[in-house]
């Protein structure tokens, strides 16, 4: 999910009553819930869509959500001695517990792969023991639906704590709201995949893939073999892949190596000038693609035509 999700959350677990076990409660439920993200640092230094095979693994898998609470429950603990020696430390900070900013933070950090596993896009939940993908297919990246409820209930409980009324009630209800509201997407996910695999043209894949705006609805993408259908209706411009030796790309080009290690639907689609470019079914929108994309070597596919066209 967004950062901005992950942030919202972290902030309702304080404000669900948390935020007073320790004094820097609230940065390191915050913090914490970002925390995993931390593997998009990787973009500075692999090439064009490297990232995608290094992101959402190692700092999702489980010794990262133990070693990175670890690592903010300490650096919130020098922070506030530091302060301290100072002679700055707020006066109305909370006692600092290490233990307690360890198990927020550890708190914070849990929710991240929970929250990254419910869309398409997928997130290795083992590494590094396993890097097999996970899919919830449950979310959209991005669901607005979801910031309004979470951003509203913050807004609300931070400004009845304000007032000295009551402010964990509102947090609480919220976060409950919010846990209905998924499970009832789990559930849509669920009836659209099984309405697609129960019938007698059921396919090798089926994704139902909720859109950004509308989340009651669902994408579903149906298919197999680098050629897939978009609601049943939608033939994606594809090369069968066993007409082309990946493998051989693979080895040759570590970006088409990475692509296909984190692409669920791959498909590879000839150009207007003759290139042929990897893509994925579920990032097939114009405004996504070219961010999921990545160039095949021209003789790769044996009898496709690779020249420019006149």
């Amino acid at each position: 999910m967004d950062n901005l999700t992950h942030s919202l959350v972290g902030a309702l677990i304080g404000q669900a009553g948390l935020k007073k076990k320790t004094g820097l409660a609230m940065p390191a439920l915050i913090i914490g819930a970002n925390l995993p993200d931390v593997d998009a640092a990787c973009l500075f230094w692999l090439e064009g869509v490297e990232h995608l095979g290094f992101r959402r693994g190692i700092t999702h898998g489980p010794p990262a959500l133990l070693l990175l609470p670890l690592i903010l429950a300490g650096l919130l603990y020098g922070y506030d001695r530091w302060q301290a020696s100072r002679g700055k430390r707020p006066a109305d900070r909370l006692p600092v517990s290490f233990k307690w900013l360890f198990l927020l933070s550890f708190i914070g950090c849990l929710t991240h792969p929970a929250l990254d596993w419910l869309n398409v896009y997928g997130i290795r939940l083992l590494e590094p023991f396993s890097s097999q993908w996970f899919y919830g297919d449950t979310l959209f990246i991005i669901d607005l639906w979801l910031w309004a409820l979470l951003g509203f209930a913050t807004w609300f409980s931070l400004r009845r704590e304000k007032k000295g009324g009551e402010w964990q009630k509102p947090a609480q209800i919220s976060l409950t709201v919010a846990s209905l509201y998924i499970a009832f997407q789990g559930l849509l996910t669920g009836a659209a995949e099984r309405e697609v695999t129960e019938s007698p043209t059921g396919t090798d894949i089926v994704i139902a893939s909720p859109p950004p705006f509308w989340s009651w609805e669902r994408d579903m993408i149906t298919g197999g073999n680098g050629l897939y259908t978009l609601n049943g209706d939608t033939t994606f411009p594809g090369v069968p892949l066993d007409r082309c030796d990946l493998e051989a790309a693979r080895e040759a080009d570590s970006e088409v190596d990475a692509f296909l290690f984190w692409s669920r639907t791959p498909y590879i689609v000839p150009k207007e000038d003759g290139t042929l470019w990897l893509q994925d079914a579920r990032f097939s929108d114009p405004r996504a693609s070219g961010r999921f994309e990545v160039r095949l070597p021209g003789d790769v596919c044996a009898g496709v035509k690779t020249e420019p066209t006149e």
